[in-house]
């Protein structure tokens, strides 16, 4: 029996362990579905758990096309420390008493952190500057910059504010944060940026996402639930949900998958799912100049 038999074309959703880089998950997943053919939408840093996005099989072809541009977290940031992720999985590379932090103080620069914002990435992260990994260039000793990208965070709340002591005595705050951001926002250097206009510095010591485009934590289910059970999203189902819909006749269908450049009516700008009269989900196309341009073929 092949494995197109015995795993169905879909997107698994799968609420991340900490520990595990996204790649691990993809790895476990390959044994669960018993398939090769898994790939992940986004990553998520392996100390940060929640919602993480898998296509199965011909699935894996609708990935790089979802709208997952806009994701939910919650966090903890600690002001009073900088780390050398920005993050807990880092040592800690200086610190500073944040006992004299106000409330106003952090709501002021939490403000000036919201809305179209220039973010530097972290520079323990996997973006490529000149085709290098960041991270292998900051083992490697290497000194250099990253630059400042446009990101947009349309929600940075602080639910919770407390005084804590840090292992090596440094009275320090923890915040407890929401956070939702365009895709390509760090958490991390959020923490970091935060501390930073604050004067005492400032890492992120724990990160849940809670939500990927129209994806939330409960449509979310942990590699052994999927183990006893794995839930797919039928590939159709995920179509129909993340796209514009087109309904075609027999003789459409086939011109389409054919690759024929069909006159199409008029869609919202971006992706539109092609169904069959039968309801079978056939083809990802886009306008351009008023005619179908296929994407990806799935029937």
């Amino acid at each position: 029996m092949t494995d197109q038999q015995t795993t169905p074309d879909g997107l698994v959703i799968v609420d991340k362990p900490s520990g595990f880089t996204s790649h691990d998950v993809v790895a476990k997943m390959r044994g669960i579905a018993r398939t090769r053919r898994v790939g992940h939408a986004g990553t998520l840093d392996p100390m940060a758990t929640g919602v993480l996005v898998l296509g199965v099989q011909r699935a894996t072809k609708l990935l790089g096309h979802l709208a997952l541009t806009e994701k939910e977290y919650l966090g903890t940031v600690r002001l009073g420390q900088n780390t050398v992720t920005d993050d807990a999985e880092g040592e800690i590379t200086s610190s500073a008493d944040a006992s004299a932090v106000t409330r106003e103080g952090i709501d002021a620069q939490v403000a000036a952190l919201t809305g179209p914002i220039m973010q530097v990435p972290s520079k323990v992260s996997a973006i490529k500057i000149d085709g290098k990994r960041s991270y292998a260039r900051v083992r490697g000793g290497e000194e250099f910059e990253i630059p400042a990208r446009p990101v947009t965070v349309s929600s940075f709340r602080v639910y919770d504010v407390r005084e804590a002591v840090a292992e090596d005595g440094t009275p320090v705050l923890d915040l407890v944060v929401s956070v939702v951001c365009s895709s390509g926002t760090y958490i991390r250097a959020l923490a970091r940026d935060l501390g930073a206009g604050l004067g005492v510095g400032g890492h992120l010591t724990a990160l849940r996402r809670t939500r990927v485009g129209p994806y939330g934590l409960d449509a979310a289910r942990t590699l052994d639930q999927h183990q006893a059970e794995l839930t797919v999203m039928p590939v159709a189902e995920a179509a129909a949900s993340a796209f514009a819909r087109w309904d075609v006749d027999e003789k459409r269908a086939k011109l389409l998958l054919n690759g024929v450049r069909l006159d199409m009516p008029a869609h919202p700008r971006g992706p539109v799912a092609v169904f069959g009269p039968d309801g079978a989900f056939l083809v990802l196309v886009e306008e351009e100049r008023g005619k179908a341009k296929s994407l990806a073929v799935f029937a």
